[in-house]
């Protein structure tokens, strides 16, 4: 089915939202947490974030934002150009949304990144899905997050149908959703094989995306504990050899990565259950002696090491 979408309509409610979430407590409202861990640890100033681009971005090979590489965007996803008429504007407000991203400011990545239209939204979707998903406390409000970033990231597959990251977010954003609302009720909604499907189309395009082999062993992690190892295999596909398939995969894309191996100990424990404690245990170790070298990274290694105390 065509989806239809105004994204300037969609783009100015959005910001909306967005400013109403974001307005102070005391009137009534409420406002986005702050990255706990330091406001100044992860900044990457003037050519830092360029000279640190490929350890920050190994797990899913985003391009770094210049103009050479959204033209060949551009180039690539044709329906994208009309949303992107001065290319050189773009590019300053992409690189100021990951460089908030990176550093924790999730608030500022989201508004960079729609500033900067739809070619913007890989990194704005990034930064609402992981503060949704590590430091909204507030259901509701963590599940309104997720909705409008989905919307945002459903019609972005559509402009944008060749780049692996617009189908990665797609599938990271719903899956979050799924969490949000519960496992069973996106499965009975028919959002499962909605996020399998977004994911191996990431791993069609970039055979090397350590994130989505991640988010795969997420989601076959997700079936078996919700539905049963054998339900889930016959009705999904989900298997627990491709929970370790896929995450062994991720690991060997991508060693050093904290987030990689505490979401592996995670879906171990989900697929497995008790019988692979140890090898749960050995696997959050391992993420909480990583170095982190952002906020993302910084908040599964402390969430590994809340693990093993």
């Amino acid at each position: 089915m065509h989806l239809t979408f105004d994204w300037n309509v969609a783009l100015r409610r959005s910001r909306q939202r967005l400013a109403e979430a974001r307005s102070e407590q005391d009137v009534g409202r409420r406002s986005w947490k702050r990255f706990p861990y330091g406001n100044r640890v992860y900044r990457y100033g003037g050519t830092a974030l360029a000279s640190n681009w490929g350890r920050l971005h190994r797990s899913d090979r985003e391009p770094y934002p210049d103009l050479s590489s959204l033209n060949a965007l551009l180039d690539a996803n044709p329906a994208l150009q009309a949303h992107v008429p001065d290319p050189a504007t773009a590019v300053p407000l992409i690189e100021e949304a990951w460089r908030a991203y990176h550093a924790g400011d999730f608030a500022d990545a989201v508004e960079n990144g729609l500033a900067a239209g739809p070619v913007g939204l890989v990194a704005a979707a990034r930064a609402a899905v992981v503060y949704a998903a590590h430091l909204e406390e507030d259901e509701q409000r963590r599940t309104r997050i997720l909705a409008d970033t989905l919307e945002f990231c459903t019609a972005l597959t559509e402009l944008a149908p060749n780049w692996a990251n617009a189908w990665y977010v797609h599938g990271l954003a719903l899956g979050r959703y799924s969490q949000s609302i519960s496992v069973v009720k996106a499965l009975a909604r028919g959002l499962g094989s909605k996020v399998r499907d977004s994911l191996q189309r990431v791993v069609e395009l970039d055979s090397e995306h350590a994130d989505a082999y991640v988010a795969l062993g997420v989601y076959n992690a997700e079936v078996i504990d919700k539905i049963g190892s054998m339900v889930a295999g016959l009705t999904y596909g989900a298997r627990k050899e491709a929970v370790i398939e896929h995450f062994e995969t991720a690991h060997r894309l991508h060693p050093q990565s904290p987030v990689v191996l505490a979401e592996y100990a995670r879906s171990t424990l989900l697929a497995f259950g008790s019988a692979q404690h140890g090898r749960v245990h050995e696997l959050f170790a391992a993420a909480g002696a990583c170095q982190p070298v952002d906020a993302l990274e910084r908040l599964d290694v402390e969430w590994a090491l809340s693990e093993t105390e």
